[in-house]
């Protein structure tokens, strides 16, 4: 067994399997294997949780929440409540957001403490005979043997030329996270699910904002229908969308800078965003002798099951190239777990995981667009239904958005299986799960239809929107 990590560690320890990355994909591996009763070492360079916990999805959410609650007291009198106008005070939100990131890091640890996990704070490599070699960290040099070992180094904001980050004009999500004042003025390029929250952010801050998308559309992978209403929404909230534009670098200036399209025209803000994705962490990671092969784009390279080219290592997460989303590293970390065990292994459908984006409106998707359908060659029905007419919605003050289910046509011109589910409203980050199973338990409209809703709630536009593929409903 393991050693407790605050022990002298000796050269050469020997584990079941060795984890070089702590984020969601190898915690959450180290936590299902010593579950399994497996003898674990985590390797992680500074604090434990990876982007996800300290620089994406927790602290994000937690600003997005602070957006939410300035949107509510704004709205309070619809409810006849009188409140005076709001003001933001930035320093107790960053306070707040790193206390729940603090609170959620010691947690992990504790956790992977009482586990038995030995967690080891340094930088990992790999090298031939399954060797990790640990370094640069508070654990010292020390060299690792793994019957197993598991790649989860993450990955970081990728950047574009022009646009040198210096954490006070131009900034990434790391930095934006982080900031010190609102700005007044923004640009955000970038239209996918990062650069929206961010916007959605700034601009119910009081900021005006700009994204700027180089492709015809914000929030690929989403319906048509559920992106027209997102860039509908923005326009009235003050968000000026614009796509199919290219930025060519900025000009600094006293209180911001002037942006250069590509078009020759400017834009004058007081800070950039850049939200162009992320890239995979491979440099430094070693591989060299190993079997392990990394391509073109610095993703490695792995089969349906996880399994690299060296006989006994896998990879999950941001360093593989599937979607960048951590319960899709966390699903990853279990599997590669059940495969070294031996167990039966169902490998991840990746086109059928959830999607949650949690801009105002917010949008969940899984399976589908009814483009994409299209695009595979499947003729399909699809039925939208709106929030106006959802008695929740209405209670809570937000009609805006909608529930779209695409589904398989059947010969005979009714529909069957659901394909795909699309959101935008008003919670339906929370409201996308019954969505998921039925699209992933490739359930039929007549099945699902049967399910009963309780009411009132958001929920019930699900119910309603499958009830009227089976050719009846209630309210559509």
């Amino acid at each position: 067994m393991p050693r407790d990590s605050t022990e002298v560690i000796p050269l050469s320890e020997s584990f079941d399997l060795v984890i070089v990355g702590g984020g969601p994909g190898g915690y959450a591996a180290a936590l299902y294997g010593a579950s399994a009763g497996l003898a674990v070492a985590l390797v992680e360079k500074g604090r434990l949780g990876g982007t996800c916990l300290h620089v994406g999805c927790i602290p994000a959410k937690e600003l997005l929440e602070t957006a939410s609650v300035y949107r509510a007291v704004l709205g309070a009198g619809r409810f006849g409540i009188t409140a005076g106008p709001p003001e933001v005070d930035w320093t107790v939100t960053q306070t707040r957001k790193q206390n729940v990131v603090d609170q959620l890091t010691n947690g992990l640890s504790g956790l992977l403490k009482h586990r038995k996990v030995t967690v080891y704070d340094g930088v990992g490599s790999l090298h031939p005979g399954h060797v990790v070699r640990v370094a640069g960290g508070a654990s010292g040099e020390v060299e690792l043997h793994g019957e197993h070992v598991l790649l989860a180094t993450g990955s970081v904001p990728r950047t574009i030329p022009g646009f040198e980050v210096d954490g006070r004009v131009v900034v990434t999500s790391d930095e934006f996270l982080s900031l010190d004042r609102l700005p007044t003025t923004a640009a955000v390029i970038g239209g996918g699910a990062i650069g929206c929250e961010f916007a959605s952010v700034l601009v119910d801050m009081g900021a005006r904002v700009t994204i700027l998308e180089a492709l015809p559309k914000i929030l690929p992978g989403v319906d048509e229908d559920a992106v027209k209403l997102v860039q509908r929404s923005f326009k009235q909230r003050g968000i000026e969308v614009r796509t199919g534009v290219a930025v060519t670098g900025h000009t600094p200036h006293e209180g911001g800078t002037q942006v250069a399209l590509a078009d020759g025209s400017t834009l004058d803000v007081e800070l950039v965003v850049v939200s162009v994705g992320r890239r995979p962490v491979t440099q430094g990671l070693g591989l060299d002798g190993t079997g392990v092969v990394v391509d073109q784009r610095g993703f490695v390279e792995v089969d349906e099951r996880l399994r690299t080219g060296e006989p006994g290592v896998y990879a999950v997460g941001d360093v593989i190239d599937t979607p960048a989303l951590a319960h899709v590293a966390f699903a990853e970390g279990m599997e590669v777990v059940r495969d070294l065990l031996g167990e039966p292994v169902v490998p991840i459908d990746y086109s059928r995981v959830p999607w949650c984006i949690y801009c105002h409106p917010e949008v969940a998707f899984a399976g589908h667009s009814e483009q994409s359908a299209k695009d595979a060659g499947i003729e399909v029905v699809v039925s939208k239904h709106r929030y106006i007419g959802n008695g929740r919605a209405l209670i809570v003050g937000e009609p805006e958005g909608l529930v779209k289910v695409i589904a398989a046509k059947r010969p005979d011109g009714t529909a069957g299986q659901i394909l795909g589910v699309h959101m935008v409203g008003p919670w339906v980050t929370e409201q996308l799960g019954q969505a998921y199973l039925a699209v992933n338990w490739e359930a039929t409209v007549e099945e699902v239809s049967r399910f009963i809703q309780p009411h009132p709630t958001l929920s019930e536009l699900f119910g309603e929107t499958v009830l009227s593929l089976t050719g009846r409903s209630l309210h559509g």
